[in-house]
């Protein structure tokens, strides 16, 4: 299994537009499971970090069906131009 983590910062202003963007990744089926969530900024150490996306994948191929997957793009066009950060980190269970 694949643990997939992806943290974004929102520009100023568009927290929402890049939350709503994620959350269209919630209807993607390729991942076993997705969750994307508001950080809760409990460290006050790391404030930086505005959203976070935690996805499960069976595989290297699920993550990759689920980055071909016409939802993937669809959340791209919508967060991408909205966004500042954006880091990426895989494990495998």
């Amino acid at each position: 299994m694949i643990r997939h983590f992806v943290f974004f910062s929102a520009k100023p202003g568009c927290l929402d537009t890049v939350l709503d963007g994620l959350k269209v990744l919630e209807n993607n089926p390729h991942a076993s499971h997705i969750e994307v969530r508001l950080n809760e900024k409990l460290d006050p150490l790391s404030q930086e970090i505005d959203v976070v996306v935690y996805a499960e994948f069976s595989d290297e191929t699920a993550l990759e069906s689920f980055k071909a997957h016409p939802l993937y793009q669809e959340s791209i066009d919508r967060v991408r131009p909205n966004r500042e950060l954006r880091f990426v980190a895989d494990t495998r269970a």
